[in-house]
């Protein structure tokens, strides 16, 4: 599985780490994810997200039935 929000969509960037000589070498900025378990009602099984801070803050705020809807129709949930 990809380094990938499944609610925001957030993924890993690319940059540059500049040095005090301005010295440019590529990077990576990766989203700060964790796995997360939600229990959904009529559901025996838990749903196991792949989620960033943001994601699970969305979660709480809309609920997760609102949240997974939003992603969906935005592409970024699949299940």
């Amino acid at each position: 599985m990809a380094r990938v929000c499944q609610v925001t969509g957030k993924k890993v960037m690319v940059g540059n780490n500049v040095s005090h000589a301005k010295n440019r070498t590529k990077r990576k900025f990766y989203p700060n994810l964790f796995k997360k378990k939600y229990h959904v009602e009529g559901q025996e099984e838990p749903i196991i997200l792949k989620l960033s801070a943001k994601g699970m803050r969305m979660i709480n705020k809309l609920g997760l039935s609102e949240a997974l809807k939003r992603a969906k129709a935005e592409g970024h949930y699949k299940g």
